[in-house]
């Protein structure tokens, strides 16, 4: 069976056939880096994580961009809120970003790169837009640059809004625009905001527009023309659709698939930092859930589907994937590790129609029901060829029980228990202090705990500890 991908440019379900044959290059947008991840943007890692490696299973030759956006108008806010250089929230924010999809088995990206680092290319970007008539520099002496949207008769084709009913683009001022649907592509400098945050440019002094950084990099790591273009449905207007616009307009094919995954969101809103309702990994382990179940929460939804929080569903996921483990383990000690076994048919047609993850699962429990009934009876033959099989269905879902991801080599579990007990003794002895009104203790025991690497946060649940990721 052929993948079938949703492709949402088209509204359908279509065979997927790629630009090159075995080859495929994904481009997926990245996070904006104002502020760490929470949950919600982990997400997004997770459910193409899980599509690169079924592409992978099936022979591509997989080429993989995630950028990230640092510089932006949010970065912007950040770094005037806190005092601080741009490049310095954004990089603190890159490597929180990486841990946690290091800590949820994600695949490193064959590249991942900055918007700062591409500078030149959306330069020329730009100039051929303003050469094809689709673009302009605004004439109120700001250095803007904006994209002519009435220019592009397509504008609206991917979202399926017409530009008739379009409000404002809201980017920018609109005294320098023609047209207030009109996006930015070049932002002149401004007197409110950080005096590095800018590059020269022919227009003017300036900083990039956010839409104009991916169709560059896109260019720049897969070329004119690639086959799946990933990201949430909240960047499907304006940003996607913007790609789109400009990328054509300049006279690239661009993305061939538009594959959008569904949002995380807590009591029916959006996950936000700005909500105030924004969960990271560090919550989740507080709850008693490993990332290991944290992956299997997302896996087991299919990514198109709107995920709604709730510690509940969470718990019950990972209730199931010990289920899952616990057979892994008692196979193991049974008939020994083995090798990835043949993937089950139903199982393969599953993951083919558009990566349904819920009807894949329902395929994997069904092994499992054999599998612990041949352990049940003695049935080593059939415990081996349900092991071997139910191995291999979990690593394209990025859980096997026994990947070194999860597993830490031993070692490294050893001594995250030691340092576990150790905090745990130190944060007593905190809470001792303070219990007794002795402050002074107390913080010399946060004040070292910092001076080591761990910070530790007072929550109405109690105190909670992190390695190295304070701002």
């Amino acid at each position: 069976m052929t993948l079938r991908l949703y492709d949402t440019a088209t509204r359908s379900v279509r065979d997927f056939v790629p630009r090159e044959s075995g080859k495929v290059g994904v481009y997926l947008c990245g996070l904006t880096l104002q502020a760490p991840p929470h949950i919600g943007h982990l997400r997004s890692g997770v459910n193409y994580d899980v599509l690169r490696r079924w592409l992978s299973a099936a022979g591509f030759e997989v080429t993989f961009i995630r950028n990230v956006t640092d510089i932006d108008d949010k970065v912007l806010v950040k770094a005037q809120e806190q005092g601080r250089p741009f490049w310095s929230i954004a990089y603190a924010n890159e490597l929180a970003l990486a841990r946690s999809y290091r800590a949820l088995n994600v695949l490193p990206p064959t590249y991942e790169p900055r918007a700062t680092g591409h500078i030149p290319e959306m330069h020329e970007l730009i100039a051929r837009l303003i050469e094809t008539g689709h673009a302009y520099p605004a004439t109120d002496g700001s250095g803007d640059v904006y994209f002519d949207v009435a220019s592009w008769p397509a504008y609206g084709s991917l979202s399926g809004q017409s530009p008739d009913d379009m409000q404002s683009a809201g980017d920018a001022p609109e005294r320098g625009k023609r047209d207030p649907r009109d996006f930015a592509l070049w932002k002149g400098v401004k007197p409110d905001e950080p005096a590095d945050a800018y590059w020269p440019s022919p227009w003017g002094r300036g900083r990039p527009g956010w839409h104009i950084e991916c169709s560059a990099m896109c260019q720049r790591y897969l070329g004119v023309e690639f086959d799946i273009h990933g990201g949430g449905l909240d960047l499907i207007f304006p940003h996607h659709e913007n790609e789109i616009a400009q990328s054509q307009a300049a006279g690239l094919p661009f993305a061939r698939w538009w594959v959008h995954h569904g949002l995380l969101s807590i009591g029916g809103a959006k996950m936000g930092k700005s909500l105030g309702n924004a969960l990271d990994l560090s919550y989740v382990d507080s709850l008693g859930v490993r990332p290991v179940e944290l992956r299997y929460y997302y896996a087991a939804a299919h990514y198109r589907s709107r995920i709604d929080y709730s510690e509940d569903a969470l718990r019950e996921a990972a209730v199931a994937y010990r289920r899952i483990e616990g057979f892994v383990q008692r196979a193991v000690e049974r008939v020994g590790p083995g090798q990835f076994g043949e993937l089950p048919a139903a199982y393969v047609a599953a993951m083919d129609d558009d990566l349904n993850t819920s009807a894949a699962l329902a395929v994997l429990q069904a092994t499992l029901r054999d599998g612990n009934t041949a352990l049940a009876e003695g049935d080593d033959v059939t415990v081996r060829t349900t092991l071997a099989a139910t191995r291999a269905m979990l690593d394209i879902l990025g859980v096997d029980p026994l990947d070194p991801a999860w597993t830490g080599g031993g070692r490294a579990d050893d001594l995250r228990g030691v340092v576990d007990s150790l905090i745990a003794l130190a944060l007593e002895q905190r809470a001792q202090a303070r219990s007794r009104k002795d402050w002074a203790a107390a913080d010399a025991v946060r004040d070292q705990l910092k001076l080591a690497g761990v910070v530790v946060e007072d929550t109405p649940q109690g105190p909670r500890w992190t390695i190295g990721e304070q701002d």
